[in-house]
């Protein structure tokens, strides 16, 4: 399952540069698939959506830092436990239960985001 940032958040901005997919992005600011990823142009995501890896997408959130949950892989593929939760000091970074996925399917997404 993706993680997402609870309304614990303060703000700090430690988790967004230890994600490796580059999915975390501060409140307000607009997320690309393409951001930190080997994606490009038109594409199919690995769950049957389209998008264009270029295109904006909606913030998450206004407020507070947001984990895009298409682009999380819980680090899977990169580390052993999510990096965003170990370095959050307010562990305000918890698993998503409305985005429950498999290992094989965060593999998976990790594999089709940086083309390994």
């Amino acid at each position: 399952m993706a993680i997402k940032i609870t309304d614990e958040c303060i703000n700090c901005g430690a988790c967004e540069s230890e994600c490796p997919n580059t999915a975390i992005y501060e409140g307000g600011d607009d997320w690309r698939h393409a951001d930190g990823t080997s994606l490009k142009g038109d594409i199919v995501l690995p769950n049957g959506k389209e998008a264009n890896a270029e295109e904006a997408q909606e913030p998450v959130s206004d407020e507070l830092y947001y984990i895009a949950a298409d682009k999380c892989t819980e680090c899977m593929g990169f580390h052993e436990e999510p990096q965003c939760a170990a370095v959050c000091p307010v562990d305000c970074c918890v698993p998503d239960d409305e985005h429950v996925e498999s290992e094989e399917t965060l593999l998976g997404k990790q594999s089709f985001m940086h083309n390994k």
